[in-house]
């Protein structure tokens, strides 16, 4: 058996105030490492805004679980708001608890620092970071698309970056690259839940070696049986889950069914588990009302509503579908990751993590994005679909790897050689 570790997970949110797919997996994450018989203690950090601002505070939520009050006041270079906390009250809980390892993920909220404060404390923490998005490669919230018309970007631009951003020129983008760079160097090993984010990373700078894959750890749960059918039914019921914003592309399913006729929307429901609607700008929330409203009254969407965790199970029941149809590159949605583990075949976009994770007419079904005639062709072809080509796709879905599995992933890998401490002390005080 290896080493003992003590591990601290960091998040850029705790899932007590945010249910994020980036959350969620790290809190998990932390709770598995908890079971692992080589993991001597395991804390989770999670960044909270509790009303009052970045007041640097970290208090305690709950045994083993912290709250920082941290923010980021410099996106473009993402610095924390609050400074001083860095160097005492969070340099303070790494010399307090003594992690042999730190294992972050996310840096959005809390600024890139403590990945410096972090060695400078103690050189022989490992730091191992999971990257959940695009954020250091592309400053439009790690999107990698183009502000204002969403149009994918497939690699990095100093001088299409500057366009996005006009008050930016292109030397500030190329400061901003290695701003980033510098700050990486501190990291030990990085993780990606797919291979396309990977690789997009390697593309970026970092070294192949130093990325690898390991999925996101799912509940350890038995397939839901299928939804009964009544007589003459189909396999018509399709749903949303997750985030609503511009980038997950709700509107654009909204779209598709508009298009139908009124005989084709009748044969399809959609439910739409959705959260934070509110918080998105006005103009996006108004194209959502003025494309949900009459859909709800002719009874074709179901306005459900958010949902926690554990009532995830239950909604899946109901349905036979799930839809992604996000209009950026995505990494590994967590909802993927949830249909497959309850047993229902997706439609997703054709791109990114979603076109990697999801096997087309294997598993699911790829869809153009941002193509609404598509998916309204794509949604009609599935509810028709016979129930034994449906079943088929439901039972050929391989399992995802599980929390425990996932656990044990990640601590074989911190088993192996790391970089000399006293080098990394060095490069962390000349910082």
């Amino acid at each position: 058996m290896s080493t003992p570790q003590r591990i601290l997970v960091m998040a850029h949110a705790h899932p007590d105030f945010s249910l994020g797919g980036g959350e969620l997996a790290a809190y998990q994450l932390f709770q598995a490492y908890r079971q692992q018989p080589d993991v001597e203690a395991a804390w989770f950090l999670g960044r909270a805004d509790r009303g009052r601002g970045a007041s640097g505070a970290i208090t305690l939520r709950r045994p083993n679980e912290y709250l920082w009050e941290q923010g980021v006041h410099d996106w473009h270079l993402m610095k924390a708001a609050h400074q001083d906390s860095l160097t005492t009250w969070f340099a303070d809980l790494v010399r307090a608890l003594r992690p042999t390892v730190v294992h972050t993920h996310h840096y959005a909220h809390l600024g890139l620092e403590y990945l410096r404060v972090i060695k400078q404390v103690d050189p022989s923490i490992r730091i191992v970071l999971t990257l959940h998005e695009y954020m250091a490669i592309c400053s439009n919230n790690g999107q990698m698309v183009k502000a204002g018309s969403s149009k994918l970007c497939s690699r990095e631009s100093f001088d299409e970056c500057s366009k996005c951003f006009p008050d930016k020129t292109p030397e500030d983008f190329w400061l901003r690259k290695h701003y980033f760079q510098r700050h990486f160097e501190f990291v030990d090993q990085f993780i990606a839940p797919s291979a396309f984010l990977r690789q997009r990373y390697i593309d970026w700078g970092l070294d192949p070696e130093q990325i690898v894959v390991i999925e996101n750890g799912q509940a350890d749960e038995a397939p839901l049986p299928p939804r009964p059918l009544k007589d003459g039914e189909t396999r018509n019921r399709f749903a949303f889950f997750g985030q609503i914003n511009p980038f997950k592309g709700l509107d654009v399913v909204l779209e598709a069914l508009t298009e139908m006729s009124a005989l084709e929307r009748k044969r399809i429901v959609l439910e739409v588990h959705g959260a934070n609607l509110e918080w998105q700008p006005q103009e996006f929330q108004d194209k959502i009302e003025k494309l949900r409203a009459p859909l709800v009254r002719q009874g074709v969407v179901q306005w459900v509503g958010p949902y926690q965790p554990d009532e995830l199970r239950a909604r899946m029941a109901a349905v036979d579908w799930v839809v992604v149809p996000s209009i950026w590159w995505e990494n590994s949605p967590m909802v993927i990751q949830e249909a497959m583990v309850h047993g229902r075949p997706l439609l997703v976009s054709d791109i990114g993590g979603m076109r990697e994770k999801v096997r087309d007419g294997v598993t699911g079904f790829h869809v153009p994005p941002r193509n609404p005639a598509m998916w309204a062709q794509r949604m009609k072809q599935a509810a028709q679909t016979p129930t034994d080509q449906w079943e088929k796709l439901r039972t050929q879905t391989a399992r995802p790897i599980v929390h425990a599995a996932c656990a044990r992933a990640h601590l074989d890998l911190l088993a192996e050689p790391q970089a000399e401490p006293q080098a990394v002390a060095q490069m962390a005080q000349m910082a």
